[in-house]
């Protein structure tokens, strides 16, 4: 049970505690409104005059569909160059369109291949050095490297086989003439790489044709021994042969030659069916050559020339956004600045027990010296105190005043005290001497129960 009412106890502190950091946070912001309704107000104007302000930039967009299985054409229509290769593992990857395969393109995309055509075509060189102090580079045309590091952003839309390129300018024309620029130069690079693959295959399998066909003519040519159907009449000779020496001996014979036979027709024949698959897979070649002028590029989304209007930055809404958030920001760093430096006493600088009015919280100043009847205490008086709590404050025999000040009666009178209560005035008590007060008496171990405000 003392269990429990000690819970209750500390959950009250902590309450009473929260309570009283909130309500000094609000008085001190309270305070301090017109401050930070000014600072808000600058920060705010600022931004909104930025978007008028501030050179606009346009962005151009394009959406490309890549249709990438494999570095040879022939996967994609060769069903024969799937089988002899097998579907499993790699090959599985490669024909499922991976992104690693669109990593290859975006890396195609940023070659100097494509990059250094499209600075080229738009006359893309080095500048002064802040506009004003020339250096080497200045007039020379731009490196694929530097053109990239603020230049266009080419990336993969997650799950898909969709590269999204966007660029942004303060020249609209020339952001569209690079968008445009690197597709139309990425495409005459892939067409010219498949080109160049489906004549690689055609000819690896031209050159393997060529030498099976050469093989099996010479086959043709070489063939020896008997046919099969040779030995359907070579009944009567078998018989012989049980009697005849010589008959034995042609039997025999014929038997080598029969056998030799056979060997070349099952050598012949399984020529003549590589030679068969080797003439399937050549058309299927030379039909992928034939297509291979294709891009397989599919533009999902073009770009368009922007129109004046169509500024991608700076946005208005964004402004007023960053207005906000930045304004809070300000007048919040505004205030604590305010409450460090300030000459006169703020609310930040007083101490956990505060009475916020005198006279309207004077029943809880009664409470306090109620409590404190029997111990000694001194009223110390930064400001006027009002006539309705020094009539109050009479009635009591333990306490004595002192006016806050660095004298010796000062310390005097505080010497006998046991506690003490400041009666201050927030904006009008010097702060330096308020915390040069709190200093004296927290070194002569002077308990400091309330600071009252007037």
């Amino acid at each position: 049970m003392e269990q429990q009412k000690l819970n209750y106890y500390v959950q009250d502190e902590l309450d009473e505690d929260l309570n009283i950091d909130l309500k000094k946070i609000f008085f001190t912001l309270w305070s301090r409104k017109f401050l930070i309704c000014k600072i808000f107000a600058i920060v705010f104007v600022f931004f909104i005059l930025l978007t008028f302000i501030l050179p606009k930039k346009w962005q151009v967009d394009a959406d490309l569909y890549i249709n990438k299985s494999n570095n040879t054409n022939m996967t994609e229509i060769n069903p024969y160059f799937i089988e002899e290769v097998g579907m499993g593992g790699g090959m599985a990857a490669m024909l499922s369109g991976g992104g690693g395969n669109l990593m290859n393109e975006i890396e195609l995309m940023q070659s100097p291949l494509v990059i250094d055509k499209v600075i080229k075509e738009n006359n893309l060189r080095f500048k002064k050095l802040y506009g004003i102090i020339p250096t080497a580079k200045t007039g020379e045309y731009l490196t694929t490297e530097k053109f990239l590091k603020k230049g266009p952003k080419i990336e993969v839309k997650k799950g898909t086989n969709v590269v999204s390129i966007s660029y942004k300018n303060k020249d609209k024309d020339l952001a569209y003439a690079v968008v445009t620029g690197i597709i139309t130069n990425y495409v005459e690079l892939r067409k010219e790489l498949m080109n160049e693959k489906a004549k690689s295959d055609t000819k690896i399998l031209e050159s393997e044709y060529n030498k099976v066909k050469s093989d099996l003519d010479k086959r043709i040519k070489n063939v020896s021994g008997i046919p099969s159907n040779a030995m359907t009449g070579a009944g009567n000779l078998a018989a012989m042969s049980a009697f005849s020496k010589s008959a034995q001996t042609a039997m025999s014979t014929m038997q080598g030659q029969f056998v030799t036979g056979e060997k070349s027709q099952i050598a012949l024949k399984e020529d003549t069916e590589k030679l068969t698959q080797l003439s399937s897979k050549l058309q299927w070649a030379k039909l992928v050559e034939s297509m291979s002028d294709s891009s397989k590029v599919v533009l999902l989304k073009e770009p368009l020339p922007p129109k004046d209007w169509e500024y991608a930055s700076p946005k208005l809404l964004i402004n007023i956004i960053l207005g906000i958030v930045f304004g809070v920001i300000a007048s919040l760093i505004a205030v604590i600045f305010r409450e460090i430096t300030d000459k006169k006493l703020s609310y930040s600088m007083l101490g956990d027990e505060i009475i916020y009015n005198a006279e309207e919280d004077l029943s809880e100043i009664k409470k306090v010296l109620l409590a404190n009847n029997d111990k000694s205490m001194t009223i110390v008086a930064f400001s006027n105190i009002p006539n309705v709590i020094i009539s109050e404050l009479q009635k009591y025999r333990n306490i004595n005043y002192v006016q806050a000040d660095l004298t010796e009666d000062f310390v005097n009178g505080v010497s006998n005290a046991e506690k003490t209560i400041l009666f201050v005035s927030v904006g009008k008590t010097d702060s330096k001497l308020y915390k040069s007060i709190k200093e004296i008496l927290i070194d002569k171990n002077k308990q400091i129960i309330k600071e009252v405000l007037v």
